[in-house]
């Protein structure tokens, strides 16, 4: 695995590679070792949903001496670069799990893809009810900070203007770093779609976190049922809505502005990013709106791509 990661693939190829692995049949333990003339060819998740070029998301699975069962892209010149290694789980002719040796690739998967159409993050804010928080981004001159995370995956907490307008005069307050710092605290580079958000429970870093510093500008991910709330040690904001969820892009209104400790606290705890302390006004009052190694794996199914698609990803990287 770690030589398809060395290669910094966008999502959308890495997508491409990851499907070679989801065959449209099913291929037990017993499948395998008795395949009718010693050799077949499966087609794959690649191949069903059209992104491979001619047949080129076929995969060649043969018996070969020793017991052993290989498994190659269609045209391999007789080079199978993966091994059938264990069953990890069955249940017979529905889905099965099997590990292999390698991953498996070829110069059809890994080629470059171009992502979606693009899409105007600050026009979309804007839009859509976070219009305050977008012209913050284009003032300080960072919203290219968010949108070269976009290809490879980018979250994004955007709080509704009637908030960002309580919250200016604090705002105003702090230094160009500290505003810059605040305003990446609300990016996280990675996508989480509100799936991911609503089963996850603890910390996570933001694009203002900065290696090798004491400064973590993280904040807690935690789950009331349906909602999502995001709680730092100064507020707890809530996410009421959903601008965009499209992999590799999030974006999610909160209802309140997300203050994080470095920037917001006492004075005689020395920051480079802080002016002299905003007002010590309620924080909970910004305009709130009440309102949420190498080993791989290969999953062959007959039928339900979804499933079998999350949890093949899931054991590549056991």
């Amino acid at each position: 695995m770690d030589d398809i990661l060395d290669k910094h693939m966008s999502i959308y190829t890495l997508k491409n590679v990851l499907s070679l692995h989801v065959f449209a049949d099913y291929f037990g333990s017993k499948q395998l070792h008795r395949i009718t003339k010693g050799t077949t060819l499966t087609a794959t998740l690649f191949q069903a949903t059209g992104e491979a070029p001619g047949t080129s998301g076929y995969v060649n699975i043969t018996k070969m001496k020793g017991k052993k069962v290989g498994f190659a892209t269609e045209d391999n010149d007789g080079h199978f670069s993966a091994n059938f290694v264990k069953s990890v789980q069955e249940i017979p002719y529905n889905i099965s799990v099997i590990q292999i040796s390698n991953i498996i690739t070829s110069s059809a998967a890994e080629a470059p893809v171009a992502p979606p159409t693009d899409i105007d993050l600050i026009d979309l804010m804007s839009k859509k009810g976070c219009k305050e928080f977008a012209k913050l981004l284009q003032n300080s001159q960072i919203s290219k900070s968010f949108t070269d995370l976009m290809e490879n995956g980018l979250t994004v907490f955007c709080p509704i203007d009637k908030v960002v307008n309580s919250f200016l005069p604090k705002y105003k307050n702090l230094t160009k770093n500290g505003q810059t710092s605040l305003l990446l605290y609300h990016g996280i580079p990675d996508y989480h779609s509100l799936g991911m958000l609503r089963s996850k429970n603890g910390f996570i870093n933001t694009m203002a976190t900065t290696k090798g510093k004491n400064n973590k500008y993280d904040f807690s991910v935690q789950n009331d049922g349906d909602n999502v709330k995001l709680e730092t040690n100064i507020v707890t904001a809530k996410i009421t809505g959903t601008l965009l969820d499209e992999e590799p892009l999030a974006v999610y209104k909160i209802d309140k502005v997300l203050q994080p400790s470095e920037l917001f606290k006492a004075q005689s705890i020395n920051s480079e990013d802080t002016a002299p302390e905003p007002s010590s006004g309620d924080d909970e009052g910004d305009g709130e709106t009440t309102a949420n190694n190498n080993g791989a794996m290969i999953m062959s199914v007959n039928g339900g791509w979804l499933i079998t698609f999350v949890l093949s990803i899931a054991l590549v990287f056991v």
